[in-house]
Order: structure tokens, then sequence, then C-alpha cells
């Protein structure tokens, strides 16, 4: 079973292919378990790396400071609230287990202001919340 699915990946055929089969198959048998052993460490190496940082952001970067906290927390209020929109005032970061909780108030220039809570966990932002009914 396995020689056939290595002649039809190879294209060589069941008849074509044997004598070609015969003289590389141990090169052929170890490249082939070479590519699994290393689709395996990739998935593993994935696993791992999933398990560091669980709620990672592209684009934030590692988030350690309450001042970044602030910076992240606030560029996506402002994604968020839409074209034109301002953070409006300082927010305020407060200090978590994992990371912070950021508050603050988003706005356009001609409309209502909107306060927005922000969660910073494990070096990302991992959730914002614009109140718009308040």
């Amino acid at each position: 079973m396995r020689q056939a699915f290595i002649m039809a990946a190879l294209g060589l055929g069941l008849t074509g292919g044997t004598a070609v089969l015969a003289q590389g198959h141990g090169d052929l048998h170890r490249a082939v378990d070479a590519a699994i052993l290393s689709d395996i460490s990739k998935d593993r190496q994935a696993e791992r790396d999933a398990k560091r940082q669980p709620y990672a952001s592209p684009g934030q970067g590692s988030i350690a400071t309450a001042g970044a906290a602030r910076d992240a927390c606030g560029a996506k209020a402002r994604e968020q609230a839409g074209f034109g929109a301002k953070i409006i005032g300082t927010p305020g970061a407060s200090s978590m287990a994992a990371g912070w909780e950021v508050e603050g108030v988003v706005g356009q220039a001609n409309g209502p202001a909107v306060p927005f809570v922000c969660s910073v966990r494990n070096g990302s932002v991992t959730g914002i919340l614009l109140r718009s009914g308040e």
C-alpha cells in the first residue's frame, strides 16, 4: 500500500516505476519518513506556541505595560467606532492578575461620546466592548 502511494505521488505508475523504486526505495522511504516527522514536529511546536500565548493578537505585539495596554485598547476602540473616531481624554488601566482592564471614551468629531471597556490578558487584547447604549 505504501509503495503504491509513493509511486502514485511521484507519477511513476505501477509498471514503469518499479525499477526506479527498487533503486531508491530506501532513500525514498527515509525521505517520506522525514517529511512526516517534520510535519509532526511543526504541529507540536504550534501547539506549544499556542499554549504560551493563547490570546495572541496579530499586529499588537506583546503588551507588557499599562501604557501599552491603553494604547492597544485605544487603537481597537477607534477601529470599532469607525473612521475619524478619536479617544477622548486618557483611558484608565486597572491591573488584573493576567493583564489589565482599560476603560475610556471614544467619539466622532460631531457625534456622541461612547464609553468602552477593553481587556488585555497574557500580553494581548482579548476583548473590547463599546457601550453605545449609555
